[in-house]
């Protein structure tokens, strides 16, 4: 309950050092120390020795909270420039120079009073115009018993007008106290912000106490909320997961059940879980609950899971998801083998490592080549880190069985007639399918789009070619990569004869007619 009231005190003393603060920042200062004396006899009473030595270290700092209070009001303008933020009462001078602007008539009611008695003058008055400012008028009947302080200004049909010192020096109070008073004020907001300077490192340390048990609170919420449970840390190099969940997707998917997975990995025959399955059915969303599970265990938090066993990992990488870096000259496939190279030079036996899709920024060939040397660096004797491997390259399947540490997992899918359902389960083995075009169904791309992607599928997949419009334009796959030597070298003969009869004949006496026979003949040449 208290901490509802805190703020963040080490921006707010940020803005104090630097002369950037307002009224309004140190208000929010006063208010947040002012929870700190509560929240220090709650933890007292807490049998828990880390909330025992924060709440032994919290200082309460109350001279700072007078210092402030005592000076600023309850509800101060946002700016420091425009007065009124000072509490009535804290400065006398602050206190007159407002009496002076709120109720401007009062002095001169008492000056009009105190001159008709000094005069004798019971229609004396005290007017104002921009000419001369405040004056005293005097009738003409009574003109003979103005004192001589009195200084004429100026000669009416009925009376005279005067000025005196007094009046004067009150005129220059009354025209300049609005002024004077905002200046006031800022020296003294002045004076309380140097105040907190000079003891901003006490804020700060109970600005980070505060955060310690702002953190403590909200991941004992988090965990009573979501039904977490407490996690077996230890120095082996076992990740176990049961039931394991992401902390944040599951709290989107509304009324939807979130789907909740194992995993079982460590340094020995199951170093590296290489998973395949469709787009959007939650190969990145399972890697990365496993990422941020193993963080929340190794910071102390309970986890979102039935059980949990986590060998202390050193650091966790990550290649996940891919943008363009066009301004530094990056390429999304450059950044990505950026962030490879990275994890490849840093990642130790300890570490966990995230690898989503990668070299799917090149061809297919490049990209799946790099793929699997980065599997098997990854899996070798200079890492060997518990690693999470998505990919679309099915051939990679092919390496369970091959390389001792890789197991096969896929997300599991149904297709019903032409659409496709995610069931979110990983489960072992390789994924049977892509599912793209039922993906690409999923996203919108138009029926007839789809029709043509699953004419162009088939034909491939017969080794067919596939055409348009009773052309052809795209070779099955066999034919694009058959190699026939005996024909490559028929070629070279056929365009080296074609090489020699060109270079053999002189252009410059060459006859039409003759021109044309020799392209005949070298048409025909080439056909052949």
């Amino acid at each position: 309950m208290y901490l509802r009231d805190v703020l963040d005190m080490e921006r707010l003393i940020t803005r104090v050092i630097y002369n950037t603060a307002g009224p309004r920042d140190m208000r929010a200062i006063a208010n947040t120390i002012a929870v700190i004396a509560p929240i220090k006899a709650l933890l007292s009473e807490i049998d828990c020795p880390e909330l025992a030595r924060v709440g032994a270290q919290l200082d309460e700092l109350t001279d700072l909270y007078r210092c402030i209070n005592d000076a600023i009001d309850d509800a101060p303008p946002f700016s420091v420039r425009e007065g009124g933020f000072i509490r009535p009462g804290y400065s006398e001078d602050v206190d007159r120079l407002r009496d002076i602007m709120h109720d401007g008539s009062a002095w001169k009611e008492k000056i009009e009073a105190d001159e008709r008695e000094a005069t004798g003058s019971p229609k004396l008055k005290i007017g104002y115009n921009k000419v001369f400012g405040y004056y005293i008028e005097v009738t003409n009947s009574y003109r003979d018993m103005v004192p001589d302080r009195y200084i004429r200004k100026q000669t009416l049909t009925g009376g005279e007008r005067y000025i005196t010192q007094e009046l004067k020096d009150m005129e220059a109070t009354v025209l300049g106290a609005k002024d004077k008073s905002y200046a006031l004020e800022y020296e003294l907001f002045q004076r309380v912000r140097e105040t907190l300077c000079v003891h901003a490192a006490r804020i700060q340390a109970s600005a980070a106490l505060l955060a310690d048990i702002d953190t403590y609170i909200s991941l004992a919420e988090a965990a009573n909320r979501n039904h977490y449970v407490c996690p077996e840390v230890d120095e082996g190099d076992v990740i176990d997961i049961r039931d394991g969940r992401h902390p944040v997707v599951e709290k989107f998917a509304g009324d939807s059940y979130f789907v909740p997975n194992d995993t079982q990995l460590d340094t020995g025959a199951r170093r590296l879980a290489l998973i395949t399955g469709p787009n959007m059915a939650g190969k990145s969303t399972y890697m990365r609950q496993v990422a941020l599970i193993c963080i929340m265990a190794q910071i102390g938090s309970f986890v979102p899971a039935r059980s949990a066993r986590i060998g202390v990992v050193d650091r966790v990488f990550t290649r996940v998801g891919a943008s363009d870096d066009l301004a530094s000259g990056q390429s999304t496939f450059m950044l990505e083998m950026t962030e490879v190279a990275y994890i490849l030079a840093h990642a130790t036996s300890r570490s966990l490592i995230i690898y989503d899709e990668i070299g799917r920024g090149t061809s297919t060939y490049d990209g799946m080549s790099i793929a699997r040397a980065v599997l098997e660096y990854t899996l070798g004797k200079r890492i060997g880190a518990k690693t999470l491997f998505a990919t679309h390259y099915h051939e990679l399947t092919e390496i369970e069985g091959t390389l001792e540490g890789v197991v096969n997992f896929n997300i599991a899918a149904k297709k019903k007639g032409d659409d496709i359902i995610f069931l979110r389960k990983i489960i072992p083995g390789p994924a049977d399918d892509s599912y793209g075009i039922e993906v690409a169904k999923l996203a919108g791309i138009p029926a007839e789009v789809i029709r043509r992607a699953k004419e162009v599928l088939a034909a491939l997949d017969e080794g067919e070619a596939v055409t348009v419009r009773g052309r052809r334009t795209i070779a099955p796959i066999e034919e694009q990569f058959a190699m026939d030597f005996s024909a490559a070298e028929e070629r070279d003969v056929a365009a080296g004869e074609i090489r020699r009869r060109l270079l053999e004949t002189d252009i410059n006496t060459l006859t039409p007619l003759a021109a044309m026979n020799l392209l005949n003949d070298l048409k025909n040449m080439a056909g052949e």
